[in-house]
């Protein structure tokens, strides 16, 4: 047998061919058990993940959802009612029936620290009946063995300051929860604390879990378990608790054994071909390196691509080899999986910025100088200040305020919610309602603080001029309530001793009382009717001089009470108005009641009419100190009267001019008021005429 020769140009061929394809194998097929390899362990790893913040967000609901069932049930009349008879039997089934209804665990009503009223058939130790409670997860450690709480409190509605009332509600987070959550999540639940487990979904209980051997992994934020010879990857979730010497976790793990079983498949089949393709290159020699040239080329430009962030293109591999097919086959489906990825962080994110604008509160983040880094568009509405010119600059200088500590001094510890009164940008004070919250931020960024305000001007106003309207309506009922008793105590007490005369004027006095009533409480209904929407007004033809004789009739004895005059100067002729009788008579009333009130007495008061065009313009005129122009652009709204610096103004509902000015408009016809020559005042109103009579 002749020996090789080493320089035959078959021989290197063969050998140059053999090691190319080797070569070549290789360069292709590491990299392709590198890429898939990370690929099986990095989506493992994702769906590690996914299942943690699915977990994290399914616990911060229930949480929120604790918290409502919490504040309901504290607010319940019934649960007062029942604490205050100091019955525990009907207490405890009463609690057991809303704990029944809501699908918790756990009702508990505390009186003060270390003291529980009643609780239902779930139980936790005294040390959860704390002032202040703070809602998360409760570690009861006097069971055997420990048992973790998902609960949230609330003070009970009109509880007493001596001994303090609270409502706790919970969930026993056991191996029930454990075994649901799963269901939810897809991935086995275990809770632990302080790293021993207390429930657990996993085969075998807590006690399999305790005894599974841990092994953690490099950089990522996980571990790998060993349980019963099947590898697990595991994401740990740390609870909030109000121990936090005690850590107390929850972790969701994925079994990744057929993963496992993939990956050593995948190796097998890719090194196989490695060798089928170094066999194959002995015979094909030159020609299988011409063909392997051209897709390594195409792979290279693709890899190329996929490196300058370009992920739009296929990766489309023409060959028969199949190392190189599986290649481009892997490196296609990461682009998918790459572009998928970034088209749904890039909705996120453009849904997140959505939400951001729709919401109507303020929402803004500063950094640890106090300095705005984000300004959202509900912000921009309240304050008045964009987003470009608030970006950068101190929080003091936007939220100014007129009291002598800066803006950044007065935020209150995070989870408070608190009022601010400060200086808008058109120099209108605004009272906001702050919250505030720590953030952790991402590695580069700034952010430590975000507050969320929303302007409550409107309500704080409200809730100022209720208790103004409150006090005034008190002050109305009582006079005439006060009149009448002691008209109907002297009636009850002397009615035999007393005169025609003397019995007349105290039935007066009742009539007039059971008037002013009548007319605050038609004035209140007509207020109200307003403000729900459902006041209506009928009109037909009426004869206008019926309407004013009525209103006549009906506050001449309250003009006799003051001995003052009415003066009515009517057309001659018969004026047909379309309007409604009974609430065009309330208009007059109203504004004849005015007028005696804020006049003097033994003077006029003057009722005209004039046609003009397709309206008639009804004037009451009085003698009174007039209205001041500062208040006659609010003079017809609910809760306005007409002067501050009249004495007998300090008191009225406020609701009369308002519901004058509803029923005329209403009607299509306007109301007004001017200055009398000579002094007083004079109210006016149109309402239109009936042409067709």
């Amino acid at each position: 047998m002749k020996p090789l020769d080493l320089r035959s140009l078959p021989v290197q061929l063969i050998l140059g061919s053999i090691g190319l394809v080797v070569l070549t194998a290789a360069a292709a097929g590491v990299p392709a058990i590198w890429l898939l390899y990370n690929q099986l362990d990095h989506q493992a790893w994702d769906q590690v993940e996914q299942g943690r913040r699915a977990a994290t967000a399914l616990y911060a609901t229930r949480q929120r959802e604790l918290v409502s069932l919490a504040t309901l049930t504290a607010q319940r009349p019934t649960l007062r009612e029942l604490l205050d008879q100091a019955e525990p039997a009907p207490l405890e089934i009463y609690l057991q029936t809303l704990r029944e209804g809501a699908d918790l665990d756990l009702i508990a009503v505390c009186a003060g620290p270390q003291m529980v009223v009643a609780q239902t058939n779930g139980s936790i130790s005294l040390e959860a009946c704390v002032d202040d409670f703070p809602e998360g997860v409760y570690l009861d450690a006097s069971r055997q063995p420990p048992e973790l709480w998902l609960l949230a409190s609330h003070p009970v509605f009109d509880s007493p300051a001596e001994r303090p009332e609270t409502v706790i509600v919970g969930i026993a987070l056991d191996q029930e929860f454990a075994v649901n959550m799963r269901e939810q999540t897809g991935l086995d639940h275990t809770l632990l604390a302080d790293d021993r487990p207390t429930a657990t979904s996993l085969p075998g209980g807590p006690k399999a879990r305790r005894d599974a051997r841990l092994a953690p992994n490099g950089s990522n934020p996980g571990v790998r378990l060993l349980l019963n010879n099947t590898p697990y990857y595991a994401a740990v979730i740390h609870l909030a608790d109000r121990s936090p010497d005690l850590p107390l976790e929850a972790e969701v793990a994925l079994p990744v054994d057929e993963i496992v079983v993939t990956q050593r498949r995948l190796a097998w089949v890719l090194g196989s071909s490695i060798l089928l393709v170094a066999l194959v290159g002995s015979v094909l020699g030159v020609l299988l390196a011409r063909h392997l040239g051209q897709p390594l080329a195409r792979l290279t430009r693709a890899a190329a691509t996929f490196s300058q962030g370009d992920l739009s293109r296929p990766v489309d591999i023409d060959t028969r080899v199949r190392e190189i097919a599986l290649v481009g086959s892997a490196l296609e489906t990461a682009r998918i999986d790459l572009n998928l990825t970034l088209n749904d962080l890039q909705r996120e994110k453009a849904w997140t910025d959505h939400l951001l604008a729709a919401i109507v509160e303020g929402i803004v983040t500063l950094d640890r100088q106090g300095k705005i880094i984000f300004f959202s568009s509900g912000a921009e509405r309240i304050t008045g200040w964009s987003q470009d010119e608030a970006v950068g600059r101190s929080c003091d200088d936007i939220f100014s305020s007129e009291e002598p500590n800066p803006f950044s001094s007065l935020i209150t510890p995070p989870g408070r919610r608190y009022k601010i009164t400060v200086i808008l940008r058109d120099n209108r004070q605004a009272v906001l309602a702050v919250t505030s919250a720590t953030v952790q931020p991402p590695e580069g960024s700034e952010a430590r603080l975000v507050l969320v305000f929303r302007d409550v001007s409107e309500a704080e106003a409200v809730h100022r001029l209720m208790g103004h309207f409150l006090a005034n309506i008190a002050h109305e009922f009582r006079t005439p309530l006060t009149a009448l008793a002691a008209s109907t105590e002297l009636l009850l007490d002397q009615a035999p001793d007393l005169s025609r005369a003397e019995l007349q004027e105290l039935i007066g006095s009742l009539h007039l009382g059971v008037l002013g009533l009548q007319t605050l409480i038609d004035n209140l209904l007509e207020g109200a009717s307003i403000e729900t929407g459902r006041f209506r007004v009928y009109t037909r033809p009426v004869v206008l001089k019926s309407i004013v004789a009525e209103a006549g009739r009906v506050m001449q004895p309250l003009l006799n009470k003051y001995q003052q005059r009415l003066n009515i100067q009517l057309p001659p002729e018969t004026l047909w108005v379309q309007a409604d009788p009974r609430r065009t008579t309330q208009v007059l009333i109203n504004l004849l009641s005015n007028a005696g009130k804020y006049g003097p007495d033994n003077a006029a008061i003057d009722v005209g009419a004039v046609v003009e065009g397709d309206w008639v313009r009804v004037t009451v005129a009085d003698r009174g100190p007039g209205i001041p122009a500062a208040y006659r652009h609010d003079l017809f709204r609910q809760f306005i009267h007409p002067s501050e610096n009249s004495s007998e103004a300090q008191y009225g509902a406020g609701l009369g001019l308002s519901v004058v000015k509803a029923i005329v408009e209403a009607q299509g016809g306007q109301v007004g008021v001017e200055d009398r020559p000579g002094g007083g005042a004079v109210f006016w109103v149109t309402i239109p005429l009936e042409r067709n009579i």
